[in-house]
């Protein structure tokens, strides 16, 4: 049933829309059923099999074809037959009526209900039961002589599609009958498609067999998880915002009947303040039915592992739990939990709490200081100690606060708001100030790592017992900062916060930056430089350094981006003070904002030194603080024409939001930077789309800005002229209002005139360059926001017919270019000269320019750019010497349906890496790299690393290395 709701949850709204995420797996499925195949959908229960069944029964109706389909219950596995039953109703009567005698009759009593027996038959698919039919012939063979000739008199009127869903729960009996029918007449009239999942038999992989697998030519399907822009673009059409669906992801392992049960009521859907709903009673009901699916061993293997704070399966095993690897996998396929390599993730984290809540009290403690001798960190020992009483310890207390604060400096920040939450639980009544203090460090803690239910539990204990309002500040700030780019909503806590602050400066300080901030966020730049300005007075009186560094740097930033020219002075004041103590707020630092103004001054070398240094001080954060970094390192690359890098730090950034529940429109505007750069153009317009709206449900103005002008970038890019002007002119009227002018910051005013240039509207185009030279400081003259002005220029005469001064503003802007380090718009200036030689009739100069940029590109990896050369130089053959190589159209088809990690280890791979030289590289498991390889095999269709190098390098039209 689980699976039949997956489906619908996939095609909410109209009838109409497309499959989400699916559309790669469908063509898949449906190119080898046309083939004469039979395919074998697996995975996990919801994960989607039902949809995809039902896409394929449409397209194959739609085909003409006969379609015969039956589903297994749990109740009907224990009714033999009554699977074939089901199927014989879609038999035309005349072709049952043709059978012979014995056959015919076997089938009316299966069809009439008079086939069940009171026992079940003991046999697996593919071997004969006991029993036998009253005339005395053995009844299981008639049924399989009945139904074979049934299938094969269907066959010969119209090809025949054999539909099982939920093919785990079918009776053992209808199961060996299908499957013998099949493994006789399989062939392109007679096809099968099965959807199901059997843990206790596992995958092919894992040594398993699948009693489908019989048919001369079935394949073994799994169906993915969605991926987290899937499951944002499934939950926008009903109206969930984009923050939440992409937690959704996060929790539910990308199980969209998951997803959709955690999202519950619109009500469930905007928690106040940020506070975590309460767990769906239908999400509990549906662990607790998983759950009870499993054998008591297993589900112990689970309790135990319920109960650490980072499972893995080698802890299990230490832990005493022999069978941990098959629980495991049970586990993942009944859909509980998502193993990555060694770590086991439950899906969703509650499942853990439930599973816990069902153990016995002094159960869970014996399990406990079981747990204690075998953990390899002294914090994992204290805490599992503290977990055997829940009584009140001062002792216990002291030493779970003494392995927060060394978990807090060492970064592991989810780790240390448990122990405080923990050790404020253990602190004596009498004790109460220190408790307090505990609870407020987790409030604290838990913010910067973006754990809302620690933050809120934490908090809520604070507020309502008689603090301090030292106290009382403190945690409502850490409410605000877990709010991240979404500070619409936090009005009544600023208020709540001030209140409680009253006169302090140590205390106002602190809230008056986060006003300066969420004014920023909301794109009053006028407002955040008065509440920074305000915010560094008041921490200068209070004597506190950190407050006033980070006021100065935000004091500076929302100069730089207003043009004012004191935005020099207020960051060198702030790099002057002491460094702060990062704890989380790396990304609020002078250092950071620095860092900053080098990527906006085109230092991009500098840029990339310093972020690389905060990176590895960071590494082991979470939070907003790492995925500033990683989002800002990403940038860097795809200027310096790093492309691998910029997709990889992406990425990296968008799984840490993820994870952390932060709001995903940043990472996504990174994302969609680096696919520009380095990936697919469409990926980087799905990106925008999607970072356009949840930055509107956000209300932040500054990566609204942003998602726009990669949207804009993207759908020029993609042919889309009229679009990507449309997108392009919203930034400059969202500027317009907010006071904001340098060009350095943002970069659009270059790409929009040159898209008014293509599009004829040259009087507009060329307002925008001017008012964008006279928005430019001196410094920022001879760098690359001018150098993109000059290639806009150069359309523009072009477009007036002054072709020799078009080519000498392209040089002159492409030297500049190669200058400053950034060789895509070099390659990009190399583009347009080769457009403009073209439109002179001069093929050899346009080919010649376009062979410089496809060059420039190849050698940076940027495929994109790559793809738009090759393009241009179709236009142009050769007029002597060999043709232009260009990517065979199967590896190109198969090098899209890449995912963004997995082109990163297939291009590692055919430059002739190890898995484990991969793993290393990217961050991920050998066993994750082995398992991206076994994807990347299947779709390119080859079997050696050897082979995946030739055939990508293919898709890239890139020639062969020598032997």
């Amino acid at each position: 049933m689980a699976d039949h709701v997956a489906g619908s949850a996939e095609t909410l709204g109209p009838p109409s829309a497309p499959l989400v995420g699916r559309a790669a797996l469908l063509a898949s499925v449906e190119s080898r059923i046309a083939a004469g195949g039979s395919v074998v959908l697996t995975g996990s229960s919801g994960i989607g099999k039902t949809t995809v069944v039902d896409a394929v029964c449409g397209a194959a109706a739609a085909r003409g074809e006969n379609i015969l389909r039956t589903s297994g219950t749990e109740v009907g596995r224990r009714v033999p037959y009554s699977g074939l039953a089901a199927l014989l109703q879609g038999v035309p009567p005349e072709s049952v009526a043709a059978l012979a005698p014995p056959q015919r009759s076997v089938v009316g009593d299966l069809l009439a209900g008079r086939h069940t027996p009171v026992r079940t038959h003991p046999f697996a698919p593919g071997h004969a039961p006991p029993g036998t039919h009253v005339s005395g012939a053995p009844f299981h063979d008639l049924c399989r002589r009945a139904w074979r000739d049934l299938l094969e008199g269907c066959s010969v009127l119209l090809p025949t599609l054999v539909v099982v869903d939920d093919a785990h729960w079918l009776d053992a009996a209808s199961a060996d009958v299908l499957s013998h029918a099949l493994h006789h007449l399989a062939g392109p009239d007679v096809r099968a498609l099965v959807a199901g999942g059997w843990p206790e038999r596992g995958a092919a992989e894992h040594g398993g067999d699948l009693p489908w697998l019989t048919a001369p030519i079935a394949v073994e399907v799994a169906v993915p998880p969605l991926p987290p822009e899937d499951l944002v673009e499934l939950f926008d059409r009903h109206g969930v915002p984009a923050r939440i669906a992409n937690k959704l992801h996060a929790d539910s392992g990308g199980n969209p009947y998951l997803a959709l049960a955690l999202a519950g009521g619109p009500s469930d859907r905007t928690p106040r303040h940020g506070r975590p709903a309460p767990l769906p009673q239908r999400v509990r009901a549906l662990i607790g039915e998983r759950v009870d699916r499993l054998s008591p061993e297993t589900r112990e293997t689970l309790l135990v592992a319920a109960l650490t704070t980072r499972p893995t399966t080698e802890l299990l095993l230490r832990a005493g739990r022999a069978d941990a690897e098959h629980d495991v996998r049970l586990a993942a396929a009944t859909g509980l939990l998502v193993t990555e390599g060694e770590h086991i993730r439950f899906t969703p984290p509650a499942v853990a709490g439930v599973i816990a809540e069902s153990a016995r009290a002094d159960h869970r403690a014996k399990l406990h200081l079981a747990l204690s001798t075998v953990v390899t960190d002294a914090a994992g020992r204290i805490r599992h100690r503290a977990l055997v009483s829940a009584d009140p310890d001062a002792e216990v207390a002291r030493k779970l606060a003494t392995a927060a604060d060394e978990a807090r400096r060492r970064g592991s920040r989810r780790l240390a708001a448990e122990l405080y939450l923990l050790a404020a639980g253990r602190t004596p009544a009498e004790f109460d100030a220190q408790r307090l203090d505990r609870l407020v460090a987790a409030a604290e803690v838990g913010a910067t790592a973006g754990l809302s239910e620690a933050v809120h539990r934490a908090a809520d204990s604070v507020l309502a017992a008689d603090s301090l309002p030292a106290q009382r500040v403190r945690v409502r700030i850490a409410l605000i900062d877990l709010a991240g780019q979404g500070l619409v909503e936090m009005d009544e806590l600023f208020a709540a916060a001030m209140l409680d602050a009253g006169e302090d400066p140590a205390l106002t300080g602190p809230v008056w930056l986060r006003r300066s901030w969420a004014a920023m966020v909301e794109g009053d730049h006028e407002r955040s430089a008065y509440h920074a300005e305000l915010a560094g007075d008041l921490a200068r009186t209070a004597d506190d350094a950190a407050t006033e560094s980070m006021a100065l740097a935000l004091t500076a930033m929302t100069a730089r981006v207003t043009g004012r020219p004191d935005y020099r002075l207020h960051m060198d004041r702030a790099l002057a003070l002491p460094e702060p103590a990062l704890d989380g707020w790396l990304h609020m630092t002078p250092r950071f904002v620095a860092a900053r103004f080098a990527v906006f001054d085109d230092r991009l070398d500098d840029a990339r030194r310093d972020l690389l240094a905060m990176l590895a001080r960071t590494e082991r954060g979470t939070g907003e603080e790492i995925v500033a970094v990683l989002r800002s390192l990403s940038e860097v690359s795809a200027r310096l024409g790093r492309c691998a890098d910029a997709l990889h730090f992406a990425d990296r950034a968008m799984r840490i939001a993820e994870d952390s529940g932060l709001s995903p429109g940043p990472g996504w505007y990174n994302g969609a930077i680096a696919e520009l750069a380095g990936g697919s153009v469409s990926r980087a317009l799905a990106y925008a789309e999607r970072g356009v709206r949840a930055s509107e449900q956000e209300g932040d103005s500054i990566f609204l800005e942003r998602h726009l002008h990669a949207l804009g970038q993207a759908k020029l890019r993609a042919g889309d002229v009229a679009g990507g002007i449309e997108a392009l002119r919203r930034i400059a009227d969202l500027e317009r209002v907010q006071g904001v002018s340098p060009p350095p910051v943002l970069r659009w005013h270059g790409d929009l005139a040159c898209a008014l240039g293509i599009g004829g509207r040259l009087d507009e185009a060329e307002q925008v360059i001017r008012s964008a030279r006279e928005a430019l400081a001196p410094s920022d003259r001879g760098r690359g926001t001018s150098a993109q002005l000059d290639r806009a220029q150069a359309v523009l005469y072009a477009a007036r017919g002054d072709v020799g001064r078009a080519v000498e503003l392209l040089d002159h802007a492409r030297h500049v270019f190669e200058a400053l380090r950034q060789p895509l718009e070099s390659g990009h200036c190399l583009l347009i000269r080769g457009r403009i030689e073209r439109s002179r009739r001069r093929h050899a100069a346009a080919r010649s320019a376009g062979e410089q940029a496809l060059a420039v590109f190849t050698r940076y990896g940027a495929r994109p750019w790559m793809e738009q050369a090759g393009r241009t130089l179709a236009r142009h053959p050769a007029t002597g010497g060999p043709p232009a190589a260009h990517p065979q159209p199967d590896a190109v088809g198969a090098f899209a349906t890449l995912t963004a990690t997995e082109e990163r280890v297939a291009r590692l791979v055919a430059e002739g890496a190890s898995n484990r030289e991969v793993a290393a590289a990217l961050f991920l498991s050998v066993k994750t790299v082995e398992a991206s390889l076994t994807r990347i095999y299947r779709k390119f269709a080859v079997r050696s690393r050897t082979q995946l190098g030739s055939h990508l390098r293919a898709a890239l039209g890139l020639p062969e290395q020598p032997r």
